[in-house]
């Protein structure tokens, strides 16, 4: 009789941002009060329950297969449990976190354990990852894994898994929750409803990954598994795909159909959104109380040139407003650094805030993920910081670190201008302010705030550190030799 496999899922937090609140320079810092600080307030996000689960191991860890037990193990709250045995471990690969799980996969390798890499960078950059892994799942995993899972069973694994065409996502596939540790989540209802994005925004790889066609789950299947999540967590549900009116005639009748249970729900938008007014009304009365719309920019210049086309930039205020008059609070996600930026964008980005009112504005710098058309131009045009050759070294931090030039501001000057602006938009006051004003919820909006309060200082200290340490570091530019 064979015995249950065992099999391991990991998810590997970030080392900054909302998983990590540290500084990037080790916490080696001669003002030992911020250190402390620091490290304090990471205690105070983990118990404040910021967390959401990884919706994409929650996927796979619930897909059954006879002779098999899988389990999730998210590393922002355990270490890895070494001391039990593995027939499998399967880990998640995001380009900025590549080396930590290169190293994770290269411990347990040499200790006999069989590991699989799938995720974002393993579908984009296969060949890196070649070297720390026995088999390799490239793509979206949701048909490859029962794959996998089934030759494990019957010691036939391949070296890598791979289909020519994405899953069908209206074929049924119950998500489970059995292998979360509830209490730890801020919720953990997550629910997806569809992937693929028919936009082409050159900083953003999700198109690139999931393709430009949206593919949609059935409406049936979305409401029974709502309601199921509902019976063993009451909290907020968390809509996560990138954009849920993306397909304003399915969104219509999900919510539609998902009004009469009662949910309160957060979800991301297109400020398109304030246009839909049937689409917002239904919203609103399904329980929406808060979306996450990107503005990026509100240069007409920067969204064209970062092919950002999906509404226009006169438009934009109006439409926030009229979402916000609809009774929901609005994150508004900005990446200040584009390209048709200037030094004048920040008091334009102040006087946006001011007008509409934004509960949760997001000040982001651009980050040119291997993989990106961004970064393929700006790897050609010399304006990278980090060596273009080495895509682990391209690392994920909350506007910690500059890994490019800008094109129209010199270095240390958008360091000055980003780090005053964060510190215009982020105080005390201004959280306590906005949560206050909040249409709706209001504990959440007045969270982020002051969550974003301590992290913009946190990016102010570091960006500060870079220039100081490397205040002669020049753009990474690779020349050919012919002989």
């Amino acid at each position: 009789m064979h015995s249950t496999k065992k099999v391991l899922l990991v998810f590997l937090p970030s080392e900054s941002g909302v998983d990590g609140a540290q500084s990037l320079y080790g916490e080696m810092d001669n003002n030992t009060i911020f250190s402390w600080f620091n490290r304090s307030f990471r205690t105070i996000i983990k118990q404040s329950q910021f967390a959401i689960p990884p919706l994409a191991l929650m996927i796979l860890s619930s897909i059954e297969v006879k002779g098999v037990d899988q389990s999730i193990c998210d590393m922002r709250f355990d270490e890895f449990p070494l001391n039990k045995t593995w027939d499998l471990v399967g880990i998640s690969v995001q380009t900025g976190m590549a080396k930590k799980a290169f190293a994770l996969a290269d411990n347990l390798r040499s200790r006999g354990i069989v590991v699989v890499l799938g995720g974002a960078h393993v579908t984009l950059f296969p060949e890196s990852c070649i070297p720390h892994a026995d088999v390799l799942v490239l793509g979206e995993a949701d048909d490859l894994w029962k794959e996998v899972l089934t030759d494990l069973t019957t010691g036939s694994l391949k070296k890598s898994y791979q289909s020519d065409h994405f899953p069908d996502l209206a074929i049924s596939r119950p998500v489970l929750k059995t292998s979360l540790i509830k209490k730890r989540y801020f919720t953990t209802n997550l629910i997806q409803t569809g992937r693929g994005c028919q936009y082409s925004c050159d900083f953003c790889n999700v198109h690139v990954l999931n393709g430009h066609n949206l593919r949609r789950r059935s409406i049936s299947d979305i409401v029974t598994e709502v309601a199921l999540f509902k019976k063993d967590d009451s909290r907020i549900f968390f809509f996560v795909d990138d954009s849920i009116n993306a397909n304003p005639a399915f969104a219509l009748e999900l919510f539609r159909q998902l009004t009469p249970l009662k949910i309160r729900w957060f979800g991301q938008a297109t400020t398109t959104l304030g246009q839909q007014h049937e689409l917002l009304e239904t919203f609103a009365r399904s329980g929406c109380m808060a979306l996450l719309v990107g503005i990026e920019s509100i240069e007409a210049k920067s969204r064209n040139a970062h092919k950002k086309n999906q509404n226009k930039a006169s438009e934009l205020a109006q439409a926030i407003k009229t979402i916000r008059n609809a009774g929901i609070s609005l994150y508004g996600s900005f990446i200040y650094g584009l390209d048709g930026d200037t030094l004048e964008t920040p008091s334009a980005i102040l006087d946006f805030i001011s007008d509409t009112r934004l509960d949760v504005p997001g000040i982001n710098i651009l980050r040119p993920i291997p993989g990106t058309r961004v970064f393929e131009r700006l790897k050609e045009e010399g304006r990278l910081l980090f060596d273009p050759l080495d895509i682990t070294a391209y690392r994920y931090t909350f506007g910690q670190e500059m890994l490019y030039t800008p094109k129209n501001i010199p270095l240390d000057a958008f360091i000055e201008s980003y780090s005053a602006l964060s510190r215009q938009i982020f105080t005390i006051k201004n959280s306590i302010a906005r949560g206050l004003a909040a249409p709706s919820a209001k504990p959440a909006v007045l969270l982020f705030n002051l969550f974003y309060t301590h992290l913009y200082n946190l990016s102010r200290h570091d960006l500060q550190h870079q220039l100081e340490r490397s205040p002669k570091k020049k753009p990474f530019c690779h020349t050919v030799n012919n002989f």
